[in-house]
């Protein structure tokens, strides 16, 4: 056996329909040997707040060492990882095919199905990720809950902090009420037959976000598609199952996945391409999902099948080219990398897609934002989730007048969040954050509203 792992990492299939996988004690077990090599190695002390409360949690104990560690100090180590899988993939030398075989983000997953098996998930942050149903409730009323939600409206942050446990100041998305689906169904761009790649054909997965909080996004990548000749199909089943997956809700990830496969399905046997426009989604499409559902033919389909926005945008450059057109972007662009656009492992393809802008400066910012999801929205997370983003907020306030970009737009958003807690007279931060896809439009001059 070596000492540490030096081939690219692999994923064993969760097996979560087995009844042992939330047997506590078994858990139990098993956190002890994870947390016992990860004591003795360290290397991902700095990712997120995990590391350091484990590490701390045996430093502080009576031996030093795991052994005179009560289990009931593990919770607090599992509230603190997002899944962000940025241990898994860029720092453990011990995630399989090594033989200690570790995956602690899945070890996370596992401990929360089991708490929630157990009823010890809370009720309301169940009710929280439920995007579909209140992305459509909250459209019915968007002036209005745009409203309540905006930081700085006393009265009703407070209460959504006291019911809900939502940071009286954390900045939370807005409501649209068009959906992107609906918007997709009654403007379809006109597709350039001169562009290089005319004939491709692609669905866009239109992720919750897109559909309900920021069409924009959908509708540039959709301009931006035609514009290269790419006919474009917006289909939306429901959500990828990411924050249900975040709660440890796998059976509703894996319902989730069915669903959009079954429907996905035809359009990939017609020849589409199968596009998200968001990170997080594109990873569970690749990535999770297969791992869920093993075996399952259209799932598998589906995921040779997906791209992400900027990964398809840099291989239609590669290929074919891309249409003629492109301005400068002024001021040039500090581009966040998210933790789940890197674990796709399909390398920083947001920047390569924005270095295509001719005469536009690109600064990348490979560092943690933080946010995780609903995860750093929530009281107890909050201020922890800005200290986790200051590193990248440092690096985005060194390039003074750039735009600033994320593949996750709640990322973006907290970034800006935490530049404006930097002291430093010298700083501008952006009124707005962006999805590259989005700059890219902006170039073209096909920015929609």
């Amino acid at each position: 056996m070596r000492e540490g792992g030096l081939n690219a990492p692999t994923r064993h299939a969760l097996a979560w329909r087995d009844p042992e996988f939330t047997d506590a004690g078994k858990i139990d077990a098993k956190l002890r040997r994870v947390f016992d090599i990860c004591h003795g190695c360290r290397r991902c002390f700095n990712l997120c707040d995990s590391f350091p409360r484990l590490f701390d949690l045996i430093d502080g104990s009576d031996s030093g060492e795991l052994d005179s560690v009560a289990s009931e100090g593990f919770a607090a180590v599992v509230d603190a990882c997002t899944l962000c899988d940025m241990c898994f993939m860029t720092k453990c030398p011990y995630v399989p095919p090594h033989e200690f075989d570790l995956d602690f983000p899945h070890l996370m997953l596992r401990y929360r199905a089991a708490e929630l098996k157990a009823g010890k998930v809370n009720a309301i942050h169940r009710q929280l990720t439920r995007t579909d149903r209140n992305g459509r409730l909250a459209g019915m009323a968007a002036p209005l809950i745009n409203w309540a939600c905006k930081v700085g409206n006393a009265l009703t942050r407070l209460i959504m902090e006291w019911i809900a446990g939502i940071h009286r100041e954390a900045a939370l998305p807005r409501f649209c009420g068009r959906t992107f689906a609906r918007r997709a169904a009654k403007e379809a761009p006109e597709v350039n037959v001169r562009a290089p790649a005319h004939g491709r054909k692609a669905v866009l997965f239109a992720t919750c976000f897109a559909n309900y909080n920021d069409p924009g996004i959908g509708l540039d990548a959709r301009a931006v598609l035609a514009l290269n000749g790419v006919e474009t199909e917006v289909v939306y089943p429901g959500c990828c199952g990411m924050p249900q997956l975040e709660s440890g809700d796998i059976e509703a990830v894996a319902r989730s996945a069915e669903k959009t496969a079954a429907e996905l399905g035809p359009w990939i046997e017609k020849g589409y391409d199968v596009i998200a426009l968001v990170s997080s989604c594109a990873l569970m499409l690749k990535f999770e999902w297969p791992l869920i559902l093993p075996g399952n033919d259209a799932i598998e389909t589906l995921s040779g099948a997906t791209f992400d926005i900027a990964e398809y945008m840099v291989d239609m450059a590669a290929r074919e080219g891309l249409a003629d057109g492109m301005k400068p972007l002024e001021g040039g662009v500090s581009v966040h990398l998210p933790c789940h656009a890197r674990a796709q492992n399909m390398g920083p393809k947001a920047a390569a897609m924005l270095r295509l802008v001719p005469g536009t400066e690109v600064h990348v910012m490979e560092r943690c934002s933080g946010h995780g999801g609903s995860w750093g929205i929530m009281k107890d997370h909050f201020e922890i989730a800005l200290k986790q983003g200051m590193p990248v907020a440092r690096q985005a306030v060194k390039n003074t007048g750039s735009c600033v970009a994320s593949e996750c737009p709640l990322a973006g958003d907290h970034i800006l969040q935490v530049m404006e807690r930097l002291d430093s007279e010298a700083m501008e931060v952006p009124e707005e954050a962006f999805h590259p896809i989005q700059l890219l439009a902006r170039s073209y001059g096909l920015q929609q509203d």
